[in-house]
C-alpha cells in the first residue's frame, strides 16, 4: 500500500501507477465496509472542501462526489461555468490559483473534445490543491476504477486471463464521448486482462491512447485485439461492456454523427448476443443506458447485469481518492 499520495493530482489513471491504484482500492473497499456497518467517517475530512467545477450535468458524477466528501466530514460546492467568472473568459490558471487557496480539492467535468483534459493538466500546473477529473474528453479515471472495484469484489484479486470486452452499440442523437471505452482500454490491461475493443469502421479509439493502451498490454504481458464484428467480440468474455460512443475522430456534426449510428441498429445488447459469453460473464455499463437501442431490458435488468453495483462503487472509489489526496485523518 502506498501512503504517499497525499496532494497527488488525478486526471487519468496512466498519471498513477499499478500499486497506486491497487491502493486506492484497498482504501475503498474498506470504506465501503464500514460504511455499511455504520463505522462513523465523518473526521476524515473534517472541514475540507471539494469544489467541483461541471461544464456538463451530471447524475452519477455529482451526486457520488457531493455524497462522499459529506460522508467524510467535509463539504463539495457545485459550480458551473455560467455561475462563475468562467463563463466569461476566466482561465483555468486564475481559477485553479483562487479557488486551491480557499479550499483542499478541485474536480472538474470537462468533455469538451480537444480541451477538457488540457484544461485540467493546465488547473493542476497552477492549483495548489489535487486537481480531479470528473470525466474528460480522454479519461474517466473514476468511473474505470469503480468498474475495476466491482470485479475485484465478485471475481478476486486475481483477473490474469479474463477476457473484458468493450464494445460499441447503437444510439440515437446523443454524440457520447470516448473517455469511458478509453479509459478502459488502457486501465484494464495493467490488472492482467485481455481486452478486446469492438467498433464499426468510424468508431475507432484517439490514436494516442490507443499506443498508451497497446503499449501497457505489452508491459503486463496480455493481449489487445480491436475487431469490427461484435458477436466475434462477445464469443468467450468473462466482462462485457457495451456502450454507445460518437464517432468523434470522424465527425462530431450532429445530422452525420445520426447517419452513421443509423448504420449499425444492429449493434444491440440481446440475451442471444450474452449467451455467446462464458455462462458466469457480466453485463457492465456505466450509465446512463439507452435502453431498447443499446441494450435489451432482459440484459439490463436481468441476472448477469452488475450495473447499479458499478454506480454504487463510485462512491466509494472516490471517497479514497479523496481520503488519499486530501490528507485524510484515520
Amino acid at each position: 500500500m502506498n501512503t504517499q499520495l497525499f496532494q497527488k493530482d488525478f486526471i487519468s489513471t496512466q498519471d498513477w501507477s499499478v500499486d497506486d491504484l491497487t491502493t486506492m482500492l484497498e482504501v475503498a473497499l474498506r470504506l465501503k465496509a464500514d460504511f455499511a456497518m455504520g463505522v462513523p467517517q465523518d473526521l476524515i475530512l473534517r472541514a475540507k472542501t471539494l469544489y467541483m467545477l461541471f461544464f456538463e450535468e451530471s447524475t452519477r458524477t455529482r451526486n457520488s462526489f457531493e455524497t462522499g466528501i459529506t460522508q467524510l466530514g467535509g463539504h463539495g460546492v457545485y459550480l458551473t461555468p455560467k455561475a462563475t467568472q468562467i463563463g466569461h473568459g476566466e482561465n483555468a490558471r486564475d481559477t485553479g490559483i483562487v479557488l486551491s487557496s480557499y479550499g483542499n480539492a478541485i474536480a472538474v467535468r470537462d468533455c469538451r473534445t480537444d480541451i477538457g483534459q488540457k484544461y485540467l493538466y493546465e488547473m493542476a500546473q497552477h492549483a495548489q490543491v489535487p486537481i480531479y477529473s470528473m470525466q474528460d474528453d480522454v479519461d474517466h479515471p473514476c468511473q474505470a476504477m469503480a468498474d475495476l472495484m466491482t470485479l475485484v469484489e465478485l471475481f478476486g484479486w486475481n483477473l490474469r486471463g479474463r477476457k473484458f470486452v468493450i464494445s460499441w452499440t447503437y444510439a440515437p442523437k446523443y454524440v457520447r464521448p470516448l473517455s469511458v471505452p478509453q479509459s478502459l482500454v488502457m486501465l484494464m490491461p495493467r490488472f492482467g486482462m485481455d481486452v478486446t475493443l469492438a467498433y464499426p469502421k468510424g468508431y475507432h479509439m484517439m490514436p494516442n491512447v490507443m499506443e498508451t493502451a497497446y503499449k501497457n498490454a505489452e508491459i503486463a504481458g496480455v493481449k489487445l485485439e480491436e475487431t469490427n464484428d461484435m458477436d466475434a467480440a462477445f464469443e468467450d468474455a468473462d466482462f462485457l461492456y457495451p456502450k454507445s460512443w460518437g464517432p468523434i475522430m470522424v465527425t462530431e456534426d450532429e445530422p452525420e454523427v445520426e447517419a452513421m449510428a443509423a448504420q449499425h441498429a444492429d449493434w444491440r445488447v440481446t440475451q442471444k448476443r450474452m449467451d455467446l459469453a462464458k455462462k458466469h460473464a457480466v453485463y457492465m455499463h456505466c450509465m446512463p443506458i439507452d435502453r431498447g437501442h443499446e441494450a435489451d431490458d432482459e440484459v439490463i435488468d436481468g441476472p448477469q447485469s452488475i450495473i447499479y453495483k458499478q454506480a454504487e462503487n463510485r462512491l466509494h472509489v472516490q471517497k479514497a481518492l479523496m481520503a488519499l489526496t486530501m490528507g485524510g485523518r484515520w
